[in-house]
């Protein structure tokens, strides 16, 4: 008899506790709670709950999707930066912490797994790449897969993939596609030992670019520190091919910064190519955050600096993502750096996280900022500055106004010669 009392109650007890459970994974997920009575409601009710959730669901619908999502001018902000130690303030506090690390400068960094800004601006829609198997992207892509030739634009995920594969052109990616460093920006796969580099890479290489029927190739590559020369001889074979099928064509070679070592870059410089290109990636400050540890900043300004210095009429070029928490006078003094090294075109675009693993956006930069920018760039004598949040280091449109600068630079020094 006590069993027979006990059990409705134990069931109605179970019951209970899994309403608990259940109103609390709904209010986790913003979904419709229902209460204990309505899960012993007559269809009357029921139906009207129904009519109720249509209601609330056509409500939803009518919220723009840019404000339930956000617009990204909210959220992120990155880590603030611990104020620098002084020679007067080294003394610690009793309880044996530095004064110093409970203060910032008002400056910020970026960090893996900190808050990142809600959603995402407007003007980081772009075309998405053709499936037509008539479009230039498919025949680049096949190309490409024909050879064994890999493309930062795949393996950096860049967003612009679709438009410049439509334009006929991508940036090869020499050396393979595992790096030896590990930027905490960059999503190409990372190995101290990656496999060696294949020795007919240049030939197919040469032989892909002649079938795209291109004016201006650029040519990059993931680090590698475990090459004696960083790969710079297999770059210099590269170019060499390219000049000898086209001899018209322009290279540009976005280069890793060879760990320092002017040998290489001198090697690089004197191979025939058109641009030399090597990326400081963010401002000073940034680089201990942002880049590995075997990067720097003025050993990548050096690197541009050799480069031009072993051949003066050469091209050189860098780029910088913004929204890593860079102030704008960082920036400016970034390019003031690159001006007194007389590097001829620089470039900046809006960071973009690859993965949760890597360092989260601190903020989108308008792109009202990024033209500020390249009005202050054009001021300071760059040929050419590419700013805008889609902007990256290798871009179709970029290219095509280098190729007319470049020519019509070389014909006009072409005439003075004649005359």
């Amino acid at each position: 008899m006590t069993k027979n009392l006990l059990f409705p109650l134990a069931a109605t007890a179970v019951l209970v506790h899994s309403f608990t459970i259940h109103n609390n994974i709904a209010r986790r997920n913003n979904a419709q709670i229902v209460s204990p009575s309505a899960l012993f409601s007559t269809t009357e009710k029921s139906t009207a709950t129904q009519q109720q959730t249509t209601e609330d669901e056509k409500e939803s619908r009518s919220i723009p999707y840019v404000i339930a999502r956000g617009d990204g001018s909210s959220g992120g902000g990155g880590v603030p930066m611990k104020k620098k130690a002084s020679a007067d303030s080294m003394s610690t506090t009793a309880n044996g912490s530095n004064d110093d690390d409970q203060e910032d400068d008002g400056l910020v960094r970026p960090k893996v797994g900190a808050p990142m800004p809600k959603g995402r601006p407007s003007w980081f829609h772009v075309p998405a790449p053709s499936k037509d198997i008539t479009s230039r992207y498919q025949q680049v892509k096949e190309s490409l897969s024909e050879l064994s030739l890999h493309t930062v634009c795949e393996e950096a995920q860049c967003p612009n993939i679709g438009e410049c594969w439509n334009g006929g052109t991508g940036t090869i990616m020499l050396l393979g596609d595992t790096c030896t460093r590990g930027c905490m920006f960059c999503a190409v796969k990372t190995d101290q030992k990656p496999p060696e580099p294949d020795p007919f890479e240049p030939f197919k290489t040469a032989d892909a670019v002649a079938k795209w029927g291109v004016d201006y190739i650029v040519l990059t590559s993931v680090d590698r520190d475990d090459i004696p020369d960083g790969g710079a001889g297999h770059f210099a074979t590269t170019v060499q091919l390219l000049k000898h099928k086209k001899p018209e064509l322009l290279v540009e070679c976005l280069v890793s910064d060879f760990r320092g070592d002017e040998a290489s870059v001198e090697t690089l410089a004197k191979s025939g190519l058109d641009v030399y290109a090597h990326n400081v990636e963010t401002v000073e400050r940034l680089q201990k955050y942002v880049r590995d540890s075997r990067a720097g900043y003025w050993q990548s300004i050096n690197t541009l600096k050799h480069a031009k210095t072993i051949k003066p009429d050469l091209y050189t070029k860098t780029s910088l993502m913004l929204g890593l928490g860079e102030s704008d006078e960082e920036v400016i003094q970034t390019m003031k750096d690159l001006r007194s090294i007389d590097v001829d075109v620089v470039t900046f675009g809006q960071y973009l996280r690859p993965t949760e693993n890597h360092l989260s956006v601190v903020e989108y930069v308008k792109p009202e900022k990024f033209e500020h920018f390249k009005k202050v760039g054009e001021e300071m004598g760059f040929k050419y500055v590419a700013s805008g949040p889609l902007v990256r280091s290798s871009y179709k449109a970029g290219e095509f106004y280098l190729t007319h600068m470049i020519n019509k630079e070389r014909k006009e020094k072409g005439l003075e010669k004649l005359s």
